[in-house]
């Protein structure tokens, strides 16, 4: 059974339909990526699936569970089952790193204190950054934020992690360090849904590649597959000039 499965998702912003029909499901401790170019309706994926987006057709199951999203209940227990990580690291600068990781679990969940806090060290483990859990947003770089970003997301316990270019907003010598925190997550079974334009990356860690353009999905399989020999024209136009150097 998938873990997610979409069927048929549509999408508007106004009257323009950025998501005509897309379909794809991926197993549990499955790492899919979507890629294509830019406006192709890659993130607008992962913000429909955390109800960012308005869905206007289609189905979203997790498990055997059906998603609603035109219910606010149901937004908000899509939200607790999947957690999303932007390009922005969106961390409260006022606060430790400590206190970015435990706010939510504390104040909203309303989660044991210490089990929180032990978490919360095994997570700043985890991406790295141990040595870190005093220091505020404006003391560390960007890959380091972005590591925190990761481990804020982590902290709600989510079963499905959705990375939105989680890279792209960092300088080159800073994108290994997140790349490496992923890695991580991946080796520990993590499900998630990636989008990125690291190609390389992609093929190391991905175990279904879906290419998107224009809010559709071309094709979709296997990373070598995709990236050595898709099927399509305009799959083989993008690919022959991104894998070009």
């Amino acid at each position: 059974m998938p873990h997610l499965e979409v069927s048929d998702v549509r999408a508007k912003y106004g009257t323009l339909e950025v998501l005509k029909g897309i379909s794809f499901s991926i197993k549990k401790g499955e790492i899919a990526s979507l890629v294509g170019p830019s406006g192709s309706g890659k993130s607008t994926v992962l913000r429909a699936l955390m109800g960012l987006t308005p869905i206007t057709g289609g189905t979203v199951m997790i498990g055997n569970d059906r998603m609603n999203y035109s219910s606010a209940k149901e937004v908000r227990a899509a939200r607790d089952r999947m957690a999303i990580v932007f390009q922005q690291y969106n961390l409260f600068q006022n606060m430790t790193v400590m206190k970015n990781l435990t706010l939510a679990p504390l104040k909203i969940k309303k989660w044991d204190s210490a089990e929180v806090m032990s978490e919360a060290r095994r997570l700043l483990g985890l991406v790295g950054l141990s040595d870190r859990a005093d220091a505020y947003p404006d003391q560390l770089s960007g890959g380091q934020q972005q590591r925190v970003a990761l481990a804020r997301a982590l902290a709600l316990k989510p079963q499905i992690l959705l990375l939105d270019e989680v890279t792209s907003a960092l300088d080159p010598e800073l994108v290994n360090e997140v790349l490496d925190a992923i890695r991580k997550l991946a080796n520990e079974g993590m499900t998630m849904i990636i989008v990125s334009h690291e190609m390389a990356f992609v093929r190391e860690v991905a175990d279904k590649v879906v290419f998107m353009d224009e809010g559709q999905i071309i094709e979709a399989g296997k990373p070598n597959d995709i990236f050595d020999n898709p099927q399509t024209d305009r799959a083989r136009d993008f690919f022959s000039k991104i894998l070009r150097h």
